[in-house]
């Protein structure tokens, strides 16, 4: 089940609880089964444009930008770049692939990694040949194929203003050796000069900041109910939605912001890596 179609459900059930409406309420004002909404809101059916418009509109929901940011979600939800790897790839790769296409803004942190959307191949082919168990050679070039894709959202007509807080451990990691690390340096220093990508290095010498051991991707959707938070684990991807949790997570951010060098600082600090390694 996609991601965006299941958020749209969450989207839709708490539009009909803030009118005050129970499923049989509901359904008797759209004219339609209850199953009809439990199942839309369970993210089970799909939902089209037009739909979300009209049960906004039923419910009586004041809030324009964001009934329209869904039904945008609505009409994109289905045949994008990402779909030609499902079944391959883990739904939650494919989830963040989505969520990138639909957001105005990315912020996030790395603490052992370079950002995905910023890793050039050499690099991308040197971290996945380190997956346990090894990769078949077809799955390898589907996941190496996959990131490479990413990167596309940063040239498109519109792209998200992007911020990438980069641990002073990930510069240094040396995935693929010597030559792969300087190369990588490289690239990240130029895709830094994009006018909607900032560079920002968390040195050593900052000392500690607010969840220090995960990687986060905050994405910033059309409206702000809408965001969502993407962190790494061991078993794969966690997502975040709820209001209360994005609350916490922008402040953690801010907060490792802060500690962060400002982006000229931190482009001194990658060449003085660079030249070290």
């Amino acid at each position: 089940m996609e991601r965006i179609q299941r958020r749209l459900g969450v989207e839709l059930r708490k539009m009909r609880e803030r009118a005050g409406l129970k499923l049989a309420d509901a359904a008797a004002l759209l004219g339609t089964e209850r199953t009809t909404v439990s199942n839309t809101e369970s993210g089970r059916f799909g939902v089209s444009a037009d739909r979300v418009r009209a049960w906004a509109e039923s419910y009586a929901c004041p809030d324009e930008p964001y009934v329209e940011a869904l039904a945008e979600m609505a009409a994109e939800r289905v045949n994008g770049w990402w779909e030609d790897y499902r079944g391959e790839l883990s739904n939650g790769a494919l989830d963040l692939a989505e969520l990138e296409h639909h957001a105005v803004a990315i912020r996030a942190v790395q603490t052992m990694h370079m950002p995905g959307l910023l890793q050039n191949e050499d690099y991308v082919r040197a971290v996945f040949a380190e997956a346990v168990p090894p990769m078949s050679p077809t799955r390898r070039r589907r996941q190496i194929s996959h990131r490479l894709k990413r990167r596309d959202v940063l040239d498109r007509a519109n792209p998200p203003q992007c911020t990438f807080l980069i641990h002073e451990a990930a510069l240094r990691m040396r995935f693929g050796g010597t030559a792969v690390a300087r190369s990588q340096m490289a690239f990240l220093l130029k895709e830094s000069e994009r006018d909607n990508v900032t560079v920002r290095v968390i040195p050593f010498a900052a000392g500690g900041f607010p969840n220090a051991s995960t990687s986060t991707h905050y994405v910033y959707g059309p409206v702000r109910q809408l965001d969502t938070v993407q962190t790494d684990t061991p078993t794969g991807s966690g997502f975040v939605d709820a209001e209360t949790r994005l609350t916490n997570w922008r402040a953690m951010l801010d907060r490792t912001e802060e500690r962060s060098l400002d982006p000229g600082s931190s482009r001194d600090f990658i060449h003085e890596v660079a030249r070290q390694v």
